[in-house]
């Protein structure tokens, strides 16, 4: 009875259509025609991109941003995106700020990801990551999206993104 159970359980993974990813993956960007290594946090709620010179600015009454993308070693990639909303992002307890705020606010912008496989349009908050080692946070939310389960025993489990995406010039 006991092995007839332990046969059973792998199947559990592969019925749920879940894909399993390492705990930092490529993921590519079409709409900014990029890929980028990604770290994927199950503790972060949020995607989050780096991004400096962030700037509001209205386009036909809408409300947009305008930011450099946060990647060294690169030449500057200015990108404009209208802004879908603004987080507010818990501050850790060591971060909150002379203002004594414990919360930051942060643009939000929608994305088209490709990770794995699958494309998704994912929300992300643009902030200074700078001083971390991957440019790209995938958080809980997007991980879900994506159906993905983190293997943290494995680092780029994909070697490329690989979502075929549709050519929509006409």
């Amino acid at each position: 009875m006991l092995f007839s159970c332990l046969l059973f359980i792998p199947s559990l993974g592969l019925a749920s259509g879940k894909t399993i990813f390492g705990l930092s993956e490529h993921v590519g960007l079409p709409d900014l025609g990029l890929q980028l290594p990604a770290k994927l946090d199950t503790g972060a709620q949020t995607a989050s991109l780096s991004a400096w010179d962030i700037v509001h600015f209205r386009r036909d009454g809408e409300r947009w941003v305008r930011f450099t993308l946060g990647l060294e070693d690169t030449d500057p990639v200015i990108v404009e995106r209208p802004l879908a909303r603004t987080s507010r992002i818990k501050r850790r307890a060591g971060d909150v700020a002379e203002d004594d705020k414990t919360y930051t606010s942060r643009p939000v912008i929608e994305l088209d990801m490709c990770l794995g496989e699958s494309l998704q349009r994912i929300e992300v908050n643009l902030t200074d990551r700078r001083r971390f080692e991957f440019p790209l946070l995938i958080g809980s939310s997007a991980l879900t999206q994506f159906g993905a389960l983190v293997d943290p025993s494995q680092n780029f489990a994909f070697h490329e993104p690989g979502c075929a995406v549709a050519d929509t010039d006409e």
